[in-house]
């Protein structure tokens, strides 16, 4: 495969890894029990830590992207090692 084809699995495993960490350890307004600024929802959380998560997104994902590379480079899984749909 091509590092275009790499990187495009990459960045799709880092999306889809963002989206499960970014709730972790949020609190919201209404949680921590603090009246919101006007204007902002009560879910809406009341410190994003945005670059922990980024941080943690990207090391997380590295792991599972090395966990897919191995299994594709060195033929870990084949396509008939996979159940057939009936």
């Amino acid at each position: 495969m091509s590092p275009i084809t790499w990187f495009a699995i990459y960045a799709t495993i880092w999306w889809t890894v963002l989206f499960a960490v970014l709730p972790l350890g949020s609190r919201s307004f209404h949680e921590a029990g603090i009246t919101p600024p006007p204007g902002a929802d009560p879910g809406a959380p009341v410190n994003p830590d945005l670059k922990r998560k980024f941080l943690t997104t990207t090391w997380v994902s590295a792991i599972v992207f090395a966990i897919f590379f191995a299994v594709v480079q060195f033929h870990l899984v084949t396509l008939p090692d996979l159940p057939a749909a009936a």
